[in-house]
């Protein structure tokens, strides 16, 4: 239905960017992580998003957006981070240790954009709502 799509794209959204957060806390919890079962470091995770569209008919065809939907969770193709410490049990013979290539600063701006957008979409879903209840009313007067 036409009148709630705008429920249908901020709930998408909210969707989309709480797997970005948990994304994002999987990389801060797995930094020191040295071995994984696949072998070698922990290696940083991104969210990829993309737009999803319905097409709608018409001569010509046109689309219309529905919202957000994760297209793709990437492993980021830099090298690990390399730090000397010959006594860690998995430092190579010349005591260099494959750490996960994952950088603070750049993960918690991750972790503050995609908390700022899931405010922006519940704060559009609590107006929709706002709104919608408003009409409601106007209808009853």
């Amino acid at each position: 239905m036409e009148l709630f799509r705008s429920f249908q794209i901020s709930g998408s959204a909210l969707t989309a960017e709480k797997l970005r957060v948990d994304t994002v806390a999987s990389n801060l919890a797995n930094m020191q992580t040295t071995r994984t079962a696949a072998g070698g470091p922990y290696r940083r995770k991104t969210v990829v998003f993309e737009e999803r569209l319905s097409q709608v008919r018409q001569v010509p065809p046109s689309f219309r957006g529905l919202g957000v939907r994760v297209a793709a969770l990437v492993e980021d193709p830099n090298p690990p981070r390399m730090e000397y410490d010959p006594e860690h049990p998995d430092a190579n013979e010349d005591g260099l240790v494959a750490y996960p290539n994952i950088d603070l600063a750049k993960e918690m701006t991750d972790l503050i954009t995609a908390s700022r957008s899931y405010e922006a979409n519940t704060t559009a879903i609590n107006t929709a709502k706002s709104l919608y209840l408003k009409a409601l009313e106007i209808g009853r007067g």
